[in-house]
């Protein structure tokens, strides 16, 4: 944080203040009327600026972190904002009421989802190091132990602070405090430049591999030989005068080191500066609260894959030998007939096609591409046309949306589709195609364009059956082996489900389903009570109905219903800095489906809505066999004033449908796509009781062993 001169705040006789609206770090809302000074720009390279301000309702002094609202408009500045708001509020969480918080700035408040976003801090503690000239021997083991404790417990997140430098260090005399956390990365994310030498380290410098916690050390290390010389060190290796100074060359040698890999830990430093100091902060670091409910995941994962394996459909329709589809609109079955086919002409109304002067089959098949089919399978419904491509390729893949109106699932959805177009399959070995380039087009202009541009979409009723399930876009899919087969995507009534022939019908013929959760209605989590009180929801205990009225007319085979599943918990960015959802939501876009990933991802869904939410929330999961869990955000933020501030940027919003198509056979994955939902079964599961001896499997010399309880993946 940089230092200038600016204007004192105004008195209290001076113009009327202000007001600001904001979450404070226990989810309820602030109101207060505020004072502001002038504003200085926080580090020339850092979009965002800063300013002294008063809270008038209690005469609280902090500081503003804010966003212009140009710098706002673009998303990597917002970005940074919400990774310093992320990363305050996760040590917030963590160190609150322990001798540790004081090591890092003390959040106040935020408000993120507005023109102009905002954190509001309490003033830094101490002066920054870079106008500190001298300090004597016993602060510099005071300041050396502060700071590797800071880097620490921030390890131990799995976060490497990337801006650590004497503009980011506070010292008062007695305690350090460390800002710039908006440099924060994740440990295992591929390195970014970032900073400035020496206080870099040469591998984050050049971007190359991943981040380490040693990372930081090098930061450090390079802080206190600034410190102690009163002259930056070199960018690349250790100084050549470190011997000259005894207690910085015994205790930081190995920090200077080029490379991470030689480098120790912020551990390791903190035991050599001050033993014992690392046992003491775990053991006053809150328990980890998820361990039970990842048991429990695990346990219905060991249960899905004992009960008999479904009877999958074939990928390409074979068993559809009378060449019958349903029709998307109507929901009755349809086969291709020529002499009900159509084109549109120049006033966009539909025409008779006749293919019989039509010889060229390049130019034939051309026209049919754009044709259409007069629907006439049932005489009572409104007048319908299906593209022909959709009746050509064999029985069509029915993706299905389930969820209350309320859910986002038509933002989800929008999405999704344009991912695809945009060549998000591709990375997977699959293509696209539309299945008629003109009900596309129309698509992309009236629902995609729009809310990409940062609009927020209407419900849009569309031609369907009792308002139950309307067709929204279908596309073609070729997959590696160059097999073409048509995608549905269609929109379940939510709350208007009805219990009729034609309903369970299509529910019969449905391939995939995406539960859409939102949690507002599922999460009792205070942070989301200023969604709940602006969208007029509250908490349902019971779980959507839509989920219980789409499962409760599926059949079980074995116990589990058959149908491939996604859960999606949608709005995900109002749960942005929440664990687990800050681990998933801005991860990198993968190039390959991770089996382990995908079930970690799960598992930590799960974890949440069980411990959160209660089993109601669950019930597709544990209903369906072969189910994926997700994080999702459709917009990446909540919209102010009927808009989204920054434009709707998706957040992972293909990764179920890439499950769902990989549990489908169109994307090859290793070992096979079973284990993207249940998991690979140890060798002891494996083996049959009667095989194992009379004893069982587990029977040892020494009596039953119990599980260590060890998890894998990347620390939170």
């Amino acid at each position: 944080m940089t230092s200038t001169t600016h204007s004192p705040l105004p008195g209290p006789g001076g113009p009327a203040p202000d007001k600001l609206a904001f979450t404070v770090p226990s989810g309820r809302r602030r109101v207060t009327p505020v004072r502001v000074g002038r504003e200085f720009r926080r580090d020339r390279l850092l979009p965002q600026l800063i300013r002294k301000a008063v809270l008038d309702d209690e005469g609280q002094q902090c500081v503003q972190v804010r966003l212009s609202a140009k710098e706002a408009a673009n998303p990597a500045a917002r970005a940074l904002l919400d990774t310093e708001a992320g990363t305050a509020l996760q040590l917030n969480q963590l160190l609150f009421d322990t001798e540790y918080a004081t090591l890092f700035p003390r959040l106040l408040g935020y408000e993120l989802d507005t023109a102009e976003p905002y954190l509001l801090y309490d003033p830094p503690r101490g002066t920054p190091v870079a106008r500190i000239h001298v300090m004597s021997a016993t602060d510099q083991e005071i300041f050396t132990r502060d700071l590797m404790l800071a880097l620490y417990l921030l390890e131990g997140q799995g976060l490497v602070p990337r801006g650590v430098s004497p503009g980011t260090v506070f010292w008062d005399g007695a305690r350090v405090q460390l800002w710039g956390l908006e440099s924060v990365t994740r440990t295992g994310r591929p390195r970014r430049p970032w900073g400035r030498a020496p206080f870099c380290s040469p591998e984050q410098r050049r971007g190359e591999a991943l981040a380490d916690a040693r990372d930081a050390v090098w930061s450090a290390a390079q802080v206190l030989y600034q410190l102690v010389t009163g002259r930056p060190g070199p960018a690349d290796q250790p100084p050549a005068d470190l011997r000259d100074h005894r207690k910085l060359d015994q205790t930081l040698r190995p920090a200077f080191a080029p490379r991470a890999a030689d480098r120790p830990t912020p551990a390791q430093v903190l035991d050599l500066v001050a033993p014992g100091t690392a046992r003491r902060v775990r053991l006053a670091v809150p328990p980890d609260e998820t361990r039970p409910h990842h048991q429990a995941f695990e346990e219905a994962l060991r249960l899905k894959r004992q009960a008999p394996a479904a009877r999958t459909r074939t990928e390409a329709g074979s068993e559809q030998t009378t060449g019958e589809v349903l029709c998307p609109y109507c929901l009755e079955s349809i086969r291709l007939d020529l002499t009900k086919l159509f084109v549109t002409d120049s006033r966009m109304q539909y025409q008779p096609l006749d293919l019989k002067g039509i010889n060229n089959p390049v130019r034939r098949t051309d026209i049919m591409r754009g044709a259409v089919q007069k629907c006439t399978a049932d005489p009572e419904f409104p007048t319908h046309y299906i593209p022909v491509p959709y009746l050509t390729y064999g029985r069509p893949l029915t993706v299905a949306m389930v969820g209350q109106s309320s859910t986002g699932k038509s933002h989800l959805l929008t999405q999704m589709i344009a991912a695809i177009t945009d060549g998000g399959l591709e990375p997977y070995g699959l293509k696209w195609q539309s299945v008629n380039p003109e009900q596309h087009a129309r698509f992309i202009r009236d629902r995609v364009q729009p809310l990409r541009s940062g609009k927020v979409l209407d419900h849009t009723a569309a031609l369907g059956m009792d308002d139950f399930a309307r067709f929204v876009e279908s596309l073609l899919i070729t997959d590696a082996r160059g097999q073409v087969r048509p995608v549905a995507f269609f929109d379940l009534g939510g709350e208007d489900l009805v219990r009729t022939d034609a309903a369970l019908r299509f529910l019969l013929g449905v391939d995939a389903l995406v539960f859409v959760v939102d949690p507002a209605l599922a999460l009792p989590l205070p942070q989301l009570d200023h969604a709940r009180e602006r969208w007029g929801v509250e908490v349902n205990r019971d779980g959507d109905l839509a989920f219980g009225t789409v499962l409760d007319r599926l059949p079980k085979n074995g116990g589990y219903v058959d149908v491939p599943a996604a859960v999606v918990l949608g709005k995900a960015d109002l749960l942005r800095f929440q664990p687990p959802v800050d681990r998933w939501l801005n991860r990198p876009p993968a190039t390959a489906l991770d089996p382990e990933l995908m079930r970690e991802e799960s598992r930590d869904v799960y974890g949440l809505l069980r411990r959160h939410a209660g089993p109601a929330w669950l019930r597709p999961f544990d209903a369906i066999r072969r189910c994926t869990l997700h994080i999702a955000s459709a917009t990446g933020g909540q919209e102010d004033h009927g808009r989204y501030p920054a434009g709707a940027g998706p957040r992972r919003v293909l990764e179920p449908l890439l499950a769902l198509l990989a549990l489908h056979g169109l994307i090859h994955v290793p070992g096979g796509a079973d284990v993207l939902a249940v998991g690979e079964a140890p060798a002891l599961e494996a083996v049959p009781w009667d095989e194992a001896g009379e004893a069982g499997p587990f029977a040892t010399s020494d009596g039953p062993e119990e599980p260590d309880g060890s998890e894998e993946g990347e620390p939170r």
